[in-house]
């Protein structure tokens, strides 16, 4: 392919080489019989042309008069007939022609130079020819070429794949070194060369794209992992429920171990709900969404079940956001279900929404604040993370899954919010986790 490239930029640039030396040859050629034709004017007009030397040039010349009658020529061109040319139109005194068909010396085809003399009391015509410019005007010279452009457009073909091979060769290493990187070897990184260009770039894209994958799928391995775990306890519950069942069929109390198997398949239930909201989430942020009241929704899953603890509602008029329905009721449930487990006698939710600042914008905010134990500082990060479960949380109440905030959060984040977890703002015991969500419309009365 780069053979086939050189030489048909090589042919291109030969032929365009010899166009340019037949255009450089003719100009040359109609400007010596110009010069040679204007000669002959000035010597008609000062009314010596019977004096006039006509040189045995390679231009041939014939001087005739309006009746066409050949008055004076080069000595090759006397006793012959007029060459038949046009003669120049009334408004231009020179007319420059191509003829063939003469019986000349150099050829029968000749470049004309055609002037027109007003002299008293005639008008003489001056005819100046010369062999046309052949096709190869220089052959010397379009041999040279023909030896020289193509060992240049060699020349020029290798050093271009010379440079494109040393640009490339990076690339060639990143590739090889993506050939051989497999989901179990996520560790290694393609080299990035100490220069900043288009490919350099590109690898430290595709580490950082590496980065990202070795994060995903070792979260991934431990979620199967933690799965794997919340999975198995309930279902050993089961089978040894069942086992004992079958080993004293009439000496087991019937009622006690449906309660003990209904328990554990309760569990596998949350278990798996938890891990197809998880699904969904992860799959695609694209669920229908609809313009929801915050208020309302938070009074609606207070009332819906009974709870432990006693919740109080603080709403300020109502909270609007565009969201999902059923994904926001499920991250209002996670919360309100987190904090009635954990508080020692009250929750408190307030929504409200947050007025603009100089760094954000309006933004709708729910707090539900209980007064257990709190979350240490170090943890509130954590609490977020799937199936992770403080040792308090597993002491206080053994039936959670480890996953409601780990799906609140993402929730939250699918709808462009963020969900935190702080202190009480009265230094008292007890955690307060914030709902931050952008804000759709505010009622008219009301700024935010």
């Amino acid at each position: 392919m780069a053979v086939a490239t050189a030489l048909l930029l090589s042919t291109a640039l030969y032929t365009a080489l010899l166009v340019i030396m037949r255009s450089q040859a003719q100009a040359d050629l109609l400007q010596h019989l110009a010069q040679q034709g204007r000669k002959v004017v000035a010597a008609a007009d000062a009314g010596r042309l019977d004096e006039y030397p006509f040189s045995s040039t390679r231009a041939l010349q014939q001087v005739a008069d309006q009746d066409g009658r050949v008055v004076a020529a080069t000595p090759w061109m006397r006793g012959r007939p007029l060459v038949p040319v046009p003669r120049p139109n009334p408004v231009d005194n020179r007319l420059t022609t191509d003829i063939c068909g003469i019986d000349a010396p150099g050829g029968s085809c000749f470049t004309t130079v055609e002037y027109r003399v007003r002299t008293d009391p005639q008008t003489l015509y001056v005819l100046t020819l010369a062999p046309a410019t052949p096709l190869v005007a220089r052959p010397a010279a379009a041999a040279s070429l023909g030896l020289l452009v193509p060992f240049a457009a060699a020349l020029a073909g290798w050093g271009a794949w010379a440079t494109a091979n040393r640009s490339l060769r990076p690339a060639v290493a990143i590739r090889r070194e993506l050939d051989e990187i497999t989901a179990t070897d996520l560790g290694r990184r393609v080299p990035v060369e100490p220069r900043d260009d288009e490919v350099a770039k590109l690898a430290t894209s595709i580490n950082a794209t590496l980065d990202r994958l070795e994060r995903a799928v070792a979260r991934q391995r431990a979620f199967v992992s933690d799965v794997s775990h919340e999975l198995r306890s309930p279902l050993a519950g089961l089978r040894v429920e069942l086992e004992l069942a079958l080993t004293e069929p009439g000496g087991a109390d019937l009622h006690q171990a449906l309660q003990a198997i209904l328990s554990s398949t309760d569990r596998v239930a949350a278990v798996v709900a938890d891990l197809l909201a998880l699904a969904r989430l992860d799959a695609g942020k694209d669920f229908q969404r609809e313009e929801v009241d915050l208020a309302e929704m938070a009074e609606q899953e207070i009332r819906r079940r009974p709870r432990r603890s006693r919740f109080d509602l603080v709403r300020e008029g109502p909270v609007r956001v565009v969201g999902g329905p059923s994904e926001l009721a499920r991250l209002l449930t996670n919360l309100i279900d987190n904090a009635d487990r954990h508080a020692e006698e009250a929750v408190t939710v307030r929504v409200h929404c947050a007025p603009a600042t100089a760094t954000r914008s309006a933004t709708a905010v729910v707090e539900v604040v209980d007064d257990g134990i709190g979350v240490a500082a170090e943890d509130r990060d954590r609490v977020f993370e799937r199936f992770t479960r403080l040792a308090d949380a597993r002491h206080r109440d053994a039936g959670g899954t480890g996953l409601g905030l780990a799906i609140s959060r993402d929730i939250a984040e699918a709808h462009h919010g963020t969900l935190t977890v702080a202190g009480r703002l009265d230094d008292r015991p007890g955690a307060r986790f914030i709902l931050r969500l952008p804000v759709h419309e505010l009622p008219p009365e009301r700024t935010c």
